[in-house]
């Protein structure tokens, strides 16, 4: 994961000089973000943990995913992505949080959601949260990787410019 030594450092700076901490909510990513963020000494002082919820009923369990949400929109999805950021932020006692779903493939993908379709989501220190829908070519290895680098650069912008009450509600 040392690819992303540069970014883990710059979120890394600006949460300690705001006192925040973040957590992570992983699926597609199994983890892969939690351990650029370990792989910096000092970590713990502003990583609180994440939580891999790579099935449905983890998403439901661990971090609070309505099953209206699943059934309505899949895992891959706008709505899934926001809640699994709140349940980060609420179970790990966290200023922010980040969450990631998408199809990494080879297989899995459909004609709506194909292979490199990702959605992730952050949620501030105020609860607000915002979202975005990326398609990321590539292998599994690549969707991943891209993954991770799109997650760590959303953190960084939300400490940069904080997203507010006109983005989305808590």
């Amino acid at each position: 994961m040392r690819p992303f030594h540069t970014l883990t450092e710059q979120l890394a700076s600006r949460l300690l000089a705001n006192n925040y901490t973040v957590a992570t909510a992983e699926s597609c990513t199994g983890g892969g973000i939690g351990a650029c963020l370990t792989g910096l000494a000092g970590s713990s002082t502003w990583f609180h943990g994440g939580i891999i919820s790579y099935t449905d009923k983890s998403k439901q369990e661990l971090l609070g995913v309505s099953l209206d949400s699943l059934k309505t929109h899949g895992a891959v999805s706008e709505a899934v992505v926001r809640e699994m950021a709140q349940g980060a932020r609420r179970k790990l006692d966290t200023s922010l949080a980040v969450a990631v779903s998408g199809v990494a493939g080879p297989d899995g993908g459909s004609d709506e959601k194909p292979v490199g379709t990702v959605w992730i989501g952050w949620v501030n220190q105020d609860g607000f949260v915002s979202s975005r829908c990326f398609h990321f070519a590539g292998d599994r290895y690549a969707v991943r990787e891209a993954t991770i680098e799109a997650a760590l650069e959303g953190l960084i912008s939300l400490l940069e410019q904080p997203i507010g009450k006109v983005d989305e509600r808590p």
